[in-house]
């Protein structure tokens, strides 16, 4: 996806250090893995309960008659 080589990770590590700097990182770091997590987890979710909304019957859009 990103073909980043060796030097460009160099680069942006220096990068985000400047910008945030090195007190901030560990609790960046700690928010973008429960961040990653959270993700997974409502993916997998989605996933088991993408059969069971495929089985029920779409609303009719009919309306009934008076």
């Amino acid at each position: 996806m990103f073909n980043l080589g060796g030097w460009e990770w160099v680069i942006l590590l220096v990068i985000v250090l400047i910008v945030f700097g090195v007190g901030r990182l560990p609790e960046i770091g700690g928010a973008l893995g429960k961040s990653i997590r959270e993700f997974r987890e409502a993916s997998k979710e989605g996933k088991a309960a993408k059969p069971a909304e495929t089985a029920e019957e779409p609303p009719s859009s009919e309306k009934p008659e008076a």
